[in-house]
């Protein structure tokens, strides 16, 4: 006798919600991350975009605050096959950030607190597609999941919206970050399961 019922799926979405191949929804907020959690006080801790020129930019706490802020509500998927709905945050968008760089680059290598990097295309930070977040929940953001301040790609699987960020280098080339080097996918579009190299 089958433990299992032919065609059990595990947890699905509720019907107005759609969730990429291979996901199943989650209630929690599960942490994973590639080392130990940095603790990084918000009176030390500074943001740094550099141009592919050498042109540095740089943010701590008070100026990354001060600028307009949002609160995005988006779905969060993780390669490890969770998916949660409904996530609140609040942060800067990249293109308020970026507004005043100037930069042919299309690419970028985002460093963590930690020494975690992660790669994307420039055109997935741009367009109200990415934000630098620091409160979730109407809390501030814990440092379990990359407070005092992380990146948030929604749209691409979790390990790209690296958390604890501390720079983001602009650049003509694409350079495979630490997990892209062990094998994951370079790119990571959850609705292409774009897990690993290969897929």
């Amino acid at each position: 006798m089958s433990i299992i019922s032919r065609g059990f799926h595990g947890r699905r979405a509720a019907p107005d919600k759609k969730l990429p191949p291979g996901q199943y929804e989650t209630n929690g907020f599960p942490v994973l991350s590639a080392g130990p959690t940095p603790r990084v006080p918000r009176d030390t801790w500074e943001l740094s975009v550099t141009t592919e020129a050498g042109e540095c930019h740089v943010w701590n706490w008070a100026a990354l605050t001060a600028l307009p802020s949002e609160t995005p509500t988006v779905d969060l998927h993780c390669v490890t096959k969770w998916s949660k709905f409904d996530t609140h945050w609040q942060g800067v968008s990249l293109d308020v950030l970026l507004a005043d760089v100037e930069t042919a680059a299309e690419y970028a290598l985002v460093s963590s607190y930690g020494g975690y990097t992660t790669n994307l295309p420039l055109e997935d930070l741009l367009d109200g597609k990415a934000w630098i977040v620091y409160g979730y929940a109407g809390e501030d953001l814990d440092p379990e999941h990359g407070g005092p301040v992380r990146l948030l790609v929604p749209h691409l699987y979790l390990w790209k919206s690296a958390k604890w960020v501390r720079g983001i280098e602009l650049r003509d080339d694409d350079t495979p970050g630490f997990w892209e080097s062990a094998g994951y996918h370079n790119y990571g579009d959850p609705w292409q399961e774009q897990r690993y190299w290969g897929d």
